[in-house]
């Protein structure tokens, strides 16, 4: 790779960091439910919301990109981020982190539509695979982090900020300007976009194919899953063991350093595995977890629980949406932009989960997430040796 495109990677993968920040919501919605007193059904909602801006915005964005370039819509995506953290700042009223929350989720559609092209006009032609599996090991890095910084602003005494946990916000609110100073002084080429955008009519056509459509329904339980899995692991320690929210936060950073671990061995064990037999080895894996979360009552058990569907699920998402770009290689860019639609089972999930575990405790949540892993199964034939 040349000097020039590694100086160009770096505000590229800071910026994969920032695409990192909307994990901090599985975290975040436990500890507004904690100061506001709220129902798993009410604070569930966080979450669901943030994820419902991709059933929205992931094909405008393809049109976006279309008109304005890659580099000015992750700019775009950056500043509404940046908005998005600044408001906590001010205080965690319900209404107040709804409009913070919303924004958090347009913002990450805008960026998970446009970063990954972005990366292949910065590589042209170099090894993008191996580049964007970097880049989701960044992304990890600010997922794991959140419930760390929110457990740190929580237990300390910091009077120069005082805002307990969200003091999160503000932290990486300043890795988001830093991200966006960067790419904006960052000269980066585009090469001139032929054709047009895909309409949302060509683009919802292709879910008459019907591995397309099987492929978004898997996107959704993906996704759905680990959305579930970040928002409910804490609940499901505070439940079965007694922990308190600041120990139990340490569920959700499990969880991401086995995706993480998930990301970095799944990318090498891809080039080398059958991918059929590792997407049944990961799925299987996932099927141990929701019944180590489901039956659990020891701290050891849950553990490996977690660290199980934070390996399982960390590959899934690559492996369904390159067989949906497989499938209909004429039309890849309405297939992603449908795939990238698919993130909307994190709105999905974790609302049919908060009211599973309003009515019959955590597990009731485990349910609705072991329903989406048996739809995994059945996808195990659709996938290519």
């Amino acid at each position: 790779m040349s000097k020039t495109n590694k100086l160009t990677l770096l505000p590229v993968m800071l910026c994969f960091f920032a695409m990192g920040f909307v994990d901090l919501v599985g975290i975040a919605s436990n500890y507004v439910k904690s100061d506001l007193h709220l129902s798993d059904s009410t604070a569930n909602v966080f979450p669901s919301l943030v994820f419902f801006w991709f059933l929205i915005f992931s094909v405008p964005t393809g049109m976006l990109m279309n008109k304005i370039g890659r580099k000015k819509t992750v700019l775009l995506s950056l500043v509404v981020t940046l908005l998005s953290l600044l408001l906590p700042v001010f205080g965690e009223s319900y209404g107040l982190m709804l409009v913070s929350f919303s924004l958090l989720g347009i913002g990450n559609a805008l960026m998970q539509t446009s970063l990954n092209p972005l990366v292949s006009t910065v590589m042209k032609g170099g090894n993008l695979a191996s580049t964007l599996t970097f880049g989701q090991f960044v992304k990890a890095i600010a997922s794991f982090m959140a419930p760390y910084l929110a457990m740190w602003g929580a237990q300390a005494s910091i009077p120069a900020f005082g805002l307990g946990w969200r003091v999160l916000f503000p932290i990486y609110l300043v890795i988001g300007v830093l991200a966006s100073l960067l790419l904006f002084s960052t000269p980066i080429e585009e090469e001139p976009i032929e054709g047009k955008a895909s309409s949302f009519s060509e683009c919802l056509s292709l879910l008459g194919k019907p591995i397309v459509l099987l492929s978004f329904l898997g996107i959704m339980c993906h996704v759905g899953i680990d959305v579930g899995t970040n928002t409910t692991a804490p609940k499901i320690l505070m439940e079965r063991l007694g922990m308190t929210l600041n120990d139990a936060a340490f569920a959700t950073s499990l969880y991401f350093i086995f995706r993480t671990l998930g990301c970095l061995t799944g990318s090498f064990f891809l080039r080398v595995m059958n991918n059929k037999v590792f997407f049944i080895i990961s799925v299987t894996m996932m099927a141990l977890s929701m019944i180590g979360m489901a039956v659990g009552t020891s701290k050891a058990v849950l553990f490996v629980a977690i660290a199980l569907v934070g390996y399982g699920n960390s590959n899934v998402f690559s492996m369904v949406f390159a067989r949906a770009l497989q499938s209909v290689p004429e039309k890849q860019n309405e297939v992603s932009g449908l795939m990238i639609m698919g993130l909307f089972g994190g709105t999905v999930f974790p609302l049919l989960m908060g009211f599973a575990s309003d009515a019959i405790g955590q597990i009731g949540a485990v349910i609705v997430m072991a329903v989406g892993v048996c739809y995994l199964f059945t996808y195990i034939p659709k996938m290519n040796k």
